[in-house]
């Protein structure tokens, strides 16, 4: 499968060496020796899922014909083409993607059989509530100059007239990544912006610095990008060997000394100009050894440290400060949905003595904030239609909450207010969609339940009833005698000494043989058949009348003879039981009446939102071009598209006829 965004056809070689040592492990245990356990075992791409079922579910992959990823993305997915932000933020593109799943119901069944998923929704942990705070701030015109020319940069690399070692989209991309964040980490000399989101960001932090004075609560910011430089040791090394005479020509002349702007010092500086002590200000990149992190964890979580500094990848899984969280603050967008939950995992925690938490996070306007929020969406739709503690329906492309803040600040990113009003859309007829679909599903299972299911489990519970009467009256015509023993019947030999019957009934333990019911006599009334069950290690007692009663015997001689008695006389009790079953299926079978052919209630939304939609796809399909469709003049697009299709002569017939020729042609260029 290949053209589609977001699927990597490659491996790598640990990967590999893993999933044979897994093969391995599966072999010599009989597939269960491998545990798996992790807290997003989808992150990032919809391939994890396949890779996850390949490592623990190969044979089951194998047996059903889905080894290879083509035929399992055959099976339970779809490409799904869609309008989307340009990587370059200036423009709207249609992409290829694969974020569709179809037979979710097998799917999850399936990859259920080794996969035990837990939702927060399912947990119900004490954790404070998390109220997020999207911050969004607009361009300096420096910014807007240089997302232009961003997009100029990658007009050339589509064209191809820029060699790939000079530029490529890579670079771009991660240009435009900094350039949202600060424009001063593409240029230190670049003026800092009052407005910009590292410093609303400041401002942020030092407000609820001082209103949590009292309780020195504490903060965590995080920044993937510009991250501080530490010194390596051969700098180190390098700056001892220069000669005092070196250093005393560069003071007389008085050479500046290079230095690298880093949006984590120029956060601390800020902090303690406006009063905030150094010392509760902290960078995790400092804390290098597990010493010296849980020397700095343990001040965080004392409120000495007030306010730590870090990315996802140090300060992510494993990073235990709650205790006196009240705010987090995501400056850059990750790639990955699953890291923004390990960052929001951080303070939505148990532990934390605050009841409520503040998640700030920054965007700034028509930059790469838009494309990288976007991106983000994408990857958490198929994410969230996977692991989710909801029940399946057959097909579904829609998000879920979690996703749906993700979705409200892309809406905020992008200029145009079409797009804002079709992003909008999107989610909403996307959720319709799915409790339409999930309201069906509904009516589907209560039309079988009527016709099917409940008559089925009506009439056999009566019979159940029956059943348990009629033995009850044969329990009542073979009553014990007073203080005695009413006897039984072992092997043609009718005993009446309870030890002589119960030692009768232990040599029969050497006729049973396996699941091949052996008869052994009568009881009060009642066949008794013996079977060997569980691999050899339990005897079965049936007892047969209408219904047949079950007792599992031992070796004691007066025991076994109580636990059938015992069975015996609970049969009131499993009468109950069965009554009070049969009641509640009348009542269900009532309740489906009465909900069974109700519309949806939303319908009227879902068709008005529908149609919106569907119109503002067509005013945007009328400009659909790519950056680089949109520079070349209109003759030269019109001349392209009149090019003559080399297929379509060789697939032309040799002579037209005047009717029916030309409808086949159509219809063969059409294949």
């Amino acid at each position: 499968m290949r053209n589609v965004a977001g699927l990597s056809t490659t491996d790598a070689q640990k990967s590999s060496d893993m999933l044979l040592k897994c093969r391995y492990i599966d072999e010599i245990t009989g597939n269960r020796g491998i545990v798996f356990a992790t807290g997003t075992p989808v992150s990032n791409s919809m391939t994890e899922l396949f890779t996850m079922m390949r490592y623990l579910q190969h044979d089951t992959l194998q047996k059903k014909g889905l080894a290879h990823f083509d035929c399992w993305a055959s099976t339970f997915g779809e490409t799904t083409t869609a309008i989307e932000l340009a990587p370059e933020g200036t423009g709207y593109r249609a992409r290829t993607r694969f974020s569709k799943f179809f037979n979710l119901p097998e799917l999850m069944n399936m990859f259920k059989e080794v996969a035990d998923i837990k939702t927060s929704d399912q947990l119900n942990l004490p954790v404070p509530k998390a109220i997020y705070h999207n911050e969004v701030t607009q361009p300096t015109e420096i910014q807007q100059g240089m997302v232009k020319e961003l997009s100029e940069r990658a007009s050339k690399i589509h064209t191809g007239t820029v060699d790939p070692s000079i530029d490529n989209m890579l670079k771009v991309t991660s240009d435009g990544r900094k350039l949202g964040l600060d424009q001063r980490i593409i240029n230190p000399d670049l003026p800092d912006d009052p407005m910009s989101k590292v410093n609303l960001c400041v401002d942020n932090i030092f407000r609820i610095w001082e209103d949590s004075k009292a309780d020195r609560l504490t903060q965590l910011v995080f920044s993937d990008l510009s991250t501080p430089k530490k010194q390596t040791q051969t700098d180190k090394i390098a700056a001892k060997s220069v000669s005092a005479e070196v250093h005393g020509i560069a003071e007389s002349i008085d050479v500046p000394t290079e230095s690298v702007f880093t949006v984590y010092e120029d956060i601390r500086d800020k902090l303690i100009a406006r009063g905030v002590p150094k010392s509760e200000i902290a960078f995790i990149h400092d804390a290098d050894t597990e010493v010296k992190k849980k020397d700095l964890f343990a001040k965080v979580r004392s409120g000495t440290v007030r306010v730590l500094i870090g990315s996802t990848q140090k300060m992510g899984a494993g990073t235990n400060v709650q205790d006196k969280l009240i705010a987090l603050h995501d400056l850059v967008c990750p790639w990955r949905p699953g890291d923004l939950a390990q960052r929001a995992g951080r303070i939505v925690r148990q532990g934390n003595m605050n009841p409520e938490v503040h998640i700030y996070r920054y965007v700034t306007e028509q930059t790469f904030d838009a494309y990288s929020w976007q991106t983000v969406e994408n990857k958490q739709k198929f994410i969230s239609q996977i692991m989710t503690s909801k029940s399946p329906v057959r097909s579904c492309d829609d998000v879920d909450e979690t996703a749906l803040s993700y979705a409200e600040i892309k809406a905020l990113c992008a200029g145009d207010e079409r797009i804002k009003e079709k992003m909008d859309l999107d989610v909403d007829v996307a959720r319709l969609k799915l409790m339409k679909a999930s309201h069906q599903s509904q009516q589907f299972r209560l039309e079988d339940n009527l016709l099917k299911h409940f008559p089925e489990q009506i009439e056999q519970n009566k019979g159940y009833i029956a059943g348990f009467e009629a033995d009850m009256l044969i329990l009542a015509e073979h009553p014990h005698p007073t203080d005695g023993f009413a006897g039984m019947e072992v092997r043609g030999d009718l005993l009446t000494d309870k030890d002589n019957a119960g030692a009768a009934i232990l040599e029969t333990f050497k006729d049973a043989k396996g699941m091949e019911p052996v008869p052994i006599g009568i009881y009060r009334g009642f066949t008794m058949v013996l079977t060997l069950e569980d691999f050899g290690r339990d005897y079965i007692l049936t007892l047969k009348g209408k219904m047949s009663h079950r007792v599992e015997l031992s070796k004691d001689v007066r025991g076994n003879l109580i636990r059938i008695d015992n069975v015996l006389n609970s049969m009131e009790k499993r009468k109950q039981t069965v009554q009070e079953k049969l009641d509640n299926l009348y009542a269900q079978l009532e309740a489906a009446k009465a909900e069974i052919g109700k519309p949806f209630p939303q319908e009227e939304e879902l068709r008005i939102k529908s149609a919106r939609l569907a119109e503002l796809n067509a005013e945007l399909n009328i400009d659909d071009r790519t950056p680089i469709e949109q520079t070349v003049g209109e003759e030269e697009v019109v001349a392209k598209s009149a090019r003559p299709s080399v297929l379509a002569q060789l697939k032309a017939p040799l002579r037209q006829e005047p009717s029916d020729k030309p409808k086949q042609k159509n219809k063969e260029q059409e294949i």
